[in-house]
């Protein structure tokens, strides 16, 4: 009988799953509000009339949304493979979500008390999950597939 040596997904190994499959789930959550607002008679009967560059902000965080949307899905993906690829993409992507949530905070017009809750759940994700996934012996032993 053949014992898997490599450990299994555990642990604190599930906050950060936990949090991937959050803000996959808010993705989500985000394109089917632009592609119902993409085929809703209201967008496309005013299209005209709309400025320049409200279609434009519109398309870029439209495509935003599909491209964090692709690649959390990629990450979830390799994060249940086990790959060796994961701690520097899933530090990458933890990177880039901060980096969105400073662009919310700065650029969106939402609530400044959503924007900065998000914002500071942002930081405080990166900066536990981002050393942990450096130096983590569990990480480096569990992430080990090729």
């Amino acid at each position: 009988m053949a014992v898997d040596s490599k450990p299994r997904l555990g642990g604190w190994l599930m906050v950060p799953l936990a949090w991937l499959i959050v803000t996959l789930l808010a993705s989500t959550l985000t394109m089917t509000m632009y592609v119902t607002a993409l085929f809703s008679h209201a967008l496309s009967d005013n299209s005209p009339s709309l400025p320049q560059g409200l279609l434009l902000q519109w398309g870029a965080s439209l495509l935003t949304s599909a491209l964090v949307l692709g690649y959390s899905a990629w990450i979830l993906w390799i994060f249940c493979k086990r790959s060796q690829r994961l701690p520097r993409h899933y530090i990458i992507w933890l990177l880039l979500n901060l980096v969105l949530a400073i662009k919310t905070f700065v650029f969106s017009p939402v609530s400044d008390s959503l924007a900065i809750r998000t914002l500071l759940f942002a930081l405080l994700m990166t900066s536990i999950l981002v050393p942990y996934f450096k130096r983590s012996q569990r990480v480096k032993t569990t992430f080990v597939e090729s």
